[in-house]
């Protein structure tokens, strides 16, 4: 018999909830505890045919009636949700990748991770499942699989935004060499362009805004004329490319703009694409099918040179909601502010929604984890009650669906993102950023979307309460177990700010 578990620290907490939740039940029986609610409810009968009227008949029958009622309940709660039954360790958990094989997304197994060696404790360990409960939670994950199975496929468009934004480069010599091309090519051959007053289209007037510029790298006269100032080591000097320039101890030539550039290994396209980890590259490659994958490179190479981020649209991409035509100078102002505004909630609320939506897979493991340890306690407390069961088989079914939630969330804001900046998108040329820096409507729609990912799973509990279910502040946990790290995450923005207003005054 086999569980299965669709998260790495699921995988492992799972088997480590249900040693804990062994040990406890252990404690119970060896010390006598597990048998106290069968007093209590003795108790509670004889109490309430005792409050009772004269017309309920003979007190004596009527509690010896009710009292066997309960027992019989509770000795079947504690044989099927109670006692631990079904062996359980590693090698009956197995990581479910079905749906990464539905979508054709390579997911190694945890066995193939770090995570197997930061578990090694409890590979040997064991422990039983009552039946119930592993029931319950061979249920909750097919019906959770089913459901997000029937959700299309699609990429994690803003996680991989957040990636490309998050590059940097690293090679500090790297950076310095990408300003020095800046200087000594992309500057004169850009004073060049303006001087010359080429008819220039759409496409290629974006093209000529970043130092990759296909158009000065094909186009005679530009790349192919200037050179480096200084000499560089990994093109040796050539006497024929560098007659009259000084020849250096090194052995270092003066390449063309265009070697320094497109030089296979050497040049600085490859080493700001060396700068960039290769499944981010490949993914961004699979889902903009509609570019080359070196066009897909070109525009993640454009996304890291630019110490700002290079930004290829600036302004409206689409008319917000309730937007005007025609505005009166008091809509003007107050958009005008309100728009301030969202720039600087931005700048915070951004990197922490999307910590927030890393941690929450996370803290659902954890709750999960938790909630199989309070098992025992949970049906002590109820006395058996079968009312306590059905409330604890929500609450797991309940945290199980919340993995849909995630998942759905995460589609309609890769899909909203996909139809503002994929294939046929409002952008007359490609984004890798999507948004990130562009206009104020997408900043509304991002604090949308990032609301979702608590909004959605929020709506579910609510939902189970129409059925009178009451299953807690499951939702409440997820916001709270996120709070600090969704801080941190926006702290970074204020220290920036903080940074620079601080350089600015001096």
């Amino acid at each position: 018999m086999t569980l299965y578990t669709t998260d790495y620290l699921e995988y492992y907490l799972t088997l480590v909830a249900w040693i804990i939740n062994n040990g406890i039940w252990n404690v119970l029986v060896a010390s006598g505890i597990f048998a106290l609610p069968f007093l209590a409810i003795v108790v509670q009968e004889w109490l309430k045919a005792r409050a009772e009227g004269a017309d309920e008949g003979n007190k004596g029958v009527l509690s010896s009636m009710r009292i066997e009622n309960r027992v019989w309940v509770a000795i079947v709660v504690i044989m099927f949700a109670g006692i631990p039954f079904i062996p359980l360790d590693l090698s009956t958990i197995q990581f479910d990748r079905t749906r990464s094989t539905q979508c054709q997304v390579n997911v190694p197994l945890p066995s193939e991770t770090n995570w197997s060696a930061s578990f090694t404790t409890i590979n040997n360990q064991s422990a039983h499942v009552p039946v119930w409960w592993f029931f319950m939670h061979s249920l909750s994950k097919a019906v959770t699989g089913a459901a997000v199975a029937a959700i299309p496929c699609g990429t994690d468009l803003r996680q991989m935004r957040m990636e490309i934004d998050s590059t940097r480069i690293a090679d500090p010599v790297l950076a310095q060499e990408v300003a020095d091309f800046t200087h000594d090519c992309y500057g004169p051959a850009r004073a060049r362009l303006f001087m010359s007053r080429p008819t220039l289209s759409e496409e290629q007037m974006n093209d000529v805004t970043w130092i990759g510029s296909r158009f000065f790298l094909d186009t005679a006269g530009f790349y192919d004329t200037y050179r480096s100032r200084g000499p560089r080591d990994a093109w040796p000097y050539d006497d024929a490319r560098d007659a009259g320039l000084a020849e250096v101890s090194s052995g270092g030539g003066y390449p063309s703009c265009r070697q320094w550039w497109l030089d296979s290994g050497d040049g600085l396209r490859d080493r700001l694409l060396a700068q960039v980890d290769p499944s981010l590259l490949s993914r961004l490659g699979q889902w903009a099918g509609f570019l080359s994958q070196a066009q897909a490179d070109d525009s993640v190479i454009r996304a890291i040179a630019s110490p700002r981020h290079q930004v290829m649209n600036q302004g409206h991409v689409y008319t917000d909601y309730g937007g005007q035509i025609g505005m009166t100078l008091p809509n003007v102002a107050t958009r005008a502010v309100s728009d301030l505004g969202l720039t600087v909630g931005s700048i915070g609320m951004f990197p922490a929604m999307d910590v927030v939506r890393q941690a929450l897979p996370m803290i659902l493991s954890f709750l999960k984890m938790a909630m199989v340890i309070c098992i025992p306690l949970v049906l002590i407390f109820g006395t058996y009650d079968l009312r306590t069961v059905v409330t604890v088989t929500a609450v797991q079914f309940a945290l199980f669906f919340v993995d849909f939630w995630f998942q759905l969330a995460r589609w309609i804001d890769s899909t909203i993102l996909n139809a503002l900046y994929g294939w046929h998108s409002p952008h007359s040329n490609f984004n890798p950023l999507m948004g990130l820096n562009n206009a104020f409507g997408d900043m509304l729609l991002n604090f949308a979307m990032a609301m979702m990912f608590i909004i959605l799973p929020g709506f579910w509990v609510i939902a189970l309460t129409w059925a009178g279910i009451k299953t807690g502040g499951i939702v409440g946990g997820l916001a709270t177990g996120s709070m600090d790290a969704k801080s941190a995450g926006g702290s970074g923005s204020r220290i920036a700010m903080a940074a620079a207003t601080k350089g600015a005054a001096k």
